[in-house]
């Protein structure tokens, strides 16, 4: 029996080594094998180990999320880009975008992206997921009945500076706390203002049928919220860090079709590979872009593509990695009258000296500046309301790609450094596997996001950049905003432009909010799918995908959320269909 400590390093102790002649032993299997501890796989091994007698086995190509200070301090995640704790993966180059390569960092650690993300718990309109159960027919995923999932997860923390929340429509003991943590700053509780002013409704939350921190405002994680002490504590539950999954087993001969059987990892690509083996299912939960690579390298996708690789072809799954989709964002940054914190990303020797000293505040008290999640104000709105896009002035046709009639299709957001209009892409992408068989790098696969390939995607941004400068224009805003300013890195002058010039300004800055999602969709085999309404994935026994590569469309708020929910529920299903009992 493993010890206390079950982040393990040494393979030996849990798997076999590849080519070792020894019989394999009952330490080197495992009722359930979970890839990937990120957001959804914490989850699932919190979830399945509280039956006792289940035997499960995580493994992360990274380490602990929460042993970096970087990921506990809530403004401190993009000190993380372009280190080893982050997957630096880029873009090709975008055609539509000026033929630029945009970045796309993935988490590599325990906590996945929920331990370098903003924090937003904005779970997505009630109509995303009556989609989601149209696409695939199964009013399980429906919001009426999939909704329970989030409550599942919350603990909500009651705030009296907010006190227009139901707590009752919240959850009370979940293991991820959510309320109003932070401090606004001034310049945001101006932008909400300034948005009910120009008629935008104000919510105190999205997250019903009508903001992730703790108390402390430290970061709450999959890691941190699902990996207690107490779970950890489980002997039923190994959790391997550092260990790099290059393909998953299969029996090709299994009764019914083939059957995934076991894991194949190694800690690096020169490094001895190991193998270890499930005796029900293996869950790939290794994110948006990671698992339809895992799947690739096991054999699973478009055959074609894979013998063109030289992979040998398990099952033909011509979609898998296909239609790829996320939250592209175009930022405009504006003259501030008063001061703002702008220091938490120093460019002078005096911004890194106060730095420093918000550093210190922070770890002594857990407040100033760096207990911001940065993006302190969020406004969802639809780019076709006739109340904020009058139909005289703007006449052009625009096209309802939204889930329902209530449904957004832009979110706009103050930020301490910039105001920001997201939009959820029409356009598709793809990810294809190259020639790295071993380790999952920048270059082991192309990644074509088609960001504003759709006419229809940029047009819906330049309404968001109209819609901004509304907003910085209406008081309270407009009293804290130097429109004066002409300063060349600014934007005040932005809203003289056409709309075919600021078409151009979209092109020119477009980013992404890192939001993949999609790439292994739960839809009909038939219509692209990937995945069944059981997150089986289609042709293969004992395998299953949890993470946003199986969102059947992406939803109109964040995507940490409805992984969360998803986990849940696909634990939920697993313990029904093999009878666990619900607690230890």
């Amino acid at each position: 029996m493993l010890g206390s400590s079950k982040y393990v390093t040494d393979f030996s102790r849990i798997a076999q080594r590849v080519g070792d002649k020894k019989a394999a032993s009952k330490s080197d299997e495992y009722d359930f094998i979970v890839i990937g501890g990120g957001t959804a796989g914490c989850v699932l091994a919190a979830r399945l180990t509280e039956d006792p007698n289940l035997r499960v086995l995580v493994l992360e190509a990274g380490g602990s999320g929460k042993a970096l200070i970087f990921t506990r301090i809530p403004s401190a995640f993009t000190l993380l880009f372009h280190t080893k704790h982050i997957y630096d993966l880029y873009t090709e180059k975008q055609g539509s975008s000026h033929n630029r390569s945009l970045y796309w960092p993935r988490g590599k650690m325990l906590g996945g992206c929920s331990s370098v993300n903003a924090q937003m718990a904005q779970y997505g309109a009630p109509g995303d997921f009556d989609e989601w159960a149209k696409i695939i027919g199964d009013d399980s995923w429906a919001w009426a009945n999939f909704n329970r999932y989030f409550r599942k997860i919350e603990k909500y923390v009651p705030n009296p500076k907010y006190p227009g929340i139901d707590a009752n429509e919240k959850g009370s003991d979940g293991p991820v706390k959510v309320g109003y943590f932070t401090s606004l700053h001034p310049q945001c509780q101006d932008f909400v203002t300034s948005c009910t002013n120009i008629k935008i409704p104000f919510s105190p939350d999205f997250n019903t049928s009508r903001g992730t921190q703790d108390e402390k405002t430290e970061r709450v994680s999959s890691e941190t919220g699902y990996f207690t002490k107490a779970v950890l504590a489980r002997p039923n539950l190994v959790v391997a860090i550092h260990a790099q999954v290059t393909k998953i087993l299969f029996d090709p001969k299994a009764e019914g079709g083939p059957r995934a059987i076991g894991v194949e990892f190694a800690k690096s690509k020169t490094s001895p590979r190991y193998q270890a083996h499930a005796r029900k299912e293996i869950i790939l939960s290794a994110g948006a872009i990671h698992s339809p690579h895992i799947l690739l390298l096991s054999g699973v996708g478009d055959s074609n593509h894979l013998k063109e690789i030289k992979v040998d072809v398990v099952y033909d799954l011509p979609s898998v990695g296909s239609r790829l989709v996320d939250h592209p964002v175009v930022d405009i940054a504006l003259k501030d009258k008063g001061s703002t914190p702008k220091h938490l990303r120093p460019r002078s020797g005096i911004e890194v000296f106060r730095f420093l000293g918000s550093g210190i505040t922070y770890l002594l008290k857990k407040r100033g500046p760096m207990s911001t999640n940065v993006a302190e104000a969020v406004a969802f709105v639809r780019s076709d309301d006739p109340k904020l896009f009058p139909p005289d002035k703007y006449s052009d046709k625009i096209n309802d790609t939204t889930s329902a009639e209530d449904s957004p299709d832009l979110e706009l957001f103050s930020t301490i450094f910039a105001y920001k209009v997201i939009y959820g892409l029409r356009s598709l992408g793809q990810v294809v596997l190259t020639v790295d068989l071993v380790r999952i790098t920048a270059g082991s696969f192309t990644d074509d996001a088609r960001y504003l390939a759709e006419p229809e995607d940029v047009k819906k941004l330049v309404r968001g950049l109209r819609l901004l400068f509304k907003i910085s224009k209406a008081e309270p805003l407009a009293s804290r905003v130097d429109h004066t300013s002409t300063h060349p890195l600014l934007d005040h002058g932005l809203f003289k432009k056409s709309d075919q010039e600021l078409a151009e300004v979209v092109r020119e800055r477009v980013t992404t909010l890192y939001h993949p999602a999609s790439t292994c969709r739960m839809a009909p085999l038939q219509d692209g799918g990937v995945v069944d309404s059981q997150l089986r994935v289609y042709g293969l026994q004992g395998l299953r995908v949890c993470d946003a590569s199986a969102f059947p469309i992406i939803v109109s708020g964040h995507t940490a959320g409805s992984v969360y929910a998803m986990a849940e529920k696909l634990s939920d299903i697993l313990k029904a269909q093999y009878g666990f009992a619900e607690k230890a």
